[in-house]
């Protein structure tokens, strides 16, 4: 058995790749991915540069893997620690580059070490005991289904960060009045009024599927997503190529909401869906409305989730203002083994510190819930 580094993915069959997978969620397949890399996304100057690692046996069989890239930065991760680069800065101890595994820009929790179990344990393994010779600081895996935390969980060195989002459950909803139905009164006249003003403004919308739409669809959609990051006065992660690869790719996955007045399109929210979630990813509006965010993004998306028959909404990271709209905390791992005694020590210790109030956190967080009471 032996260690590979992948530093491209179109190196790889995507039939090799997508057989390791333990479900077919859209973030992991070859074709999201790969789209990230052919786009320009990743690579070059990004500050990601892919160097996913391969587990194979004597036959060049892989066996199990780990999508990861060598990163210069910490941004697009949504695990953040700049502050511990910070400290590492003023220690004069160099914290770039690092090693991430991780799906660029997306914090959507999934299956990181792919494959066989015992086989991606012994890929670890190799792994943390060559970051010294690779010269790299760190490994840090976000974002990790249970499975990936069973296989780390039994090794020494790692240190385990609790994060919290929040996400919808569709319990059996026939439609989105069923779901008002199971609000306390204030919060269902609250929702209700929401999507009233938006509606009284002339605001309609439809929802695409990725072979409906149009390079033009696609030129609205990517000017949306980017002018969500020139308002700050930053440079979107993404690529306007990412999105027509995936729709080539991965077609069956997408779902768009568009919001139009007049016929004239506002917005949009871009979301992939697998066999049980629909997970929001990118927003977007050209002029600013009351309570269009909240339309577009998460009641819109909710009705597609109960109309399709899918039981959970990712919304992804971020977000009290999701808590009264029905989005429940739940609790997310990332796992991070550094190499320099010091800062291990030290990470350990804040980790210990904030591990309780992350705890509270999504604990206080079910309070402010709108269902009613049983």
């Amino acid at each position: 058995m032996s260690l590979h580094t992948l530093p491209l993915l179109s190196q790889l069959p995507a039939a090799s790749w997508d057989a390791l997978l333990p479900k077919p969620q859209p973030f992991l397949r070859h074709a999201f991915l790969s789209a990230l890399e052919d786009s320009g996304s990743v690579g070059g100057r990004s500050g990601w540069q892919p160097s996913h690692r391969l587990w194979c046996d004597e036959h060049g069989t892989v066996q199990a893997v780990l999508p990861a890239y060598l990163k210069q930065h910490s941004y697009g991760e949504y695990v953040f620690d700049h502050g511990w680069a910070d400290a590492c800065r003023r220690a004069g101890i160099g914290y770039y580059p690092k090693l991430l595994g991780a799906v660029p820009f997306s914090p959507v929790t999934g299956a990181r070490l792919l494959g066989d179990a015992h086989a991606a344990g012994q890929l670890l393994d190799a792994l943390t005991a060559g970051l010294d010779a690779e010269e790299l600081s760190s490994l840090h895996i976000n974002f990790t289904s249970p499975a990936c935390d069973a296989v780390v969980v039994q090794r020494p060195g790692w240190l385990e960060r609790l994060g919290c989002q929040f996400h919808w459950h569709n319990r059996g909803y026939r439609d989105f009045q069923d779901f008002f139905d199971a609000l306390s009164s204030r919060k269902r006249k609250q929702m209700r009024k929401e999507r009233e003003q938006v509606a009284g403004q002339g605001i309609e919308f439809d929802r695409r599927l990725g072979h409906e739409l149009s390079e033009t669809d696609w030129d609205f959609v990517y000017h949306c997503y980017a002018n969500t990051y020139h308002v700050r006065g930053q440079a979107p992660y993404l690529t306007r190529d990412f999105f027509s690869l995936l729709a080539e790719r991965m077609p069956e996955m997408i779902r768009v909401v568009f919001a139009r007045q007049h016929g004239r399109p506002l917005a949009m929210a871009f979301s992939l869906v697998d066999g049980d979630t629909y997970y929001g990813r990118y927003w977007g509006c050209l002029a600013e409305f009351d309570r269009l965010h909240f339309e577009t993004c998460f009641y819109q998306g909710m009705e597609l989730v109960i109309a399709e028959g899918l039981q959970r909404f990712d919304a992804g990271a971020q977000g009290e203002h999701k808590l009264i709209r029905g989005f429940e905390p739940v609790l997310t791992r990332s796992w991070h083994y550094l190499c320099h005694p010091g800062l291990y020590a030290a990470v350990a210790d804040f980790l210990e510190q904030e591990r309780p109030g992350v705890l509270a956190y999504a604990e206080e967080a079910r309070s402010y819930l709108p269902y009613r009471q049983a």
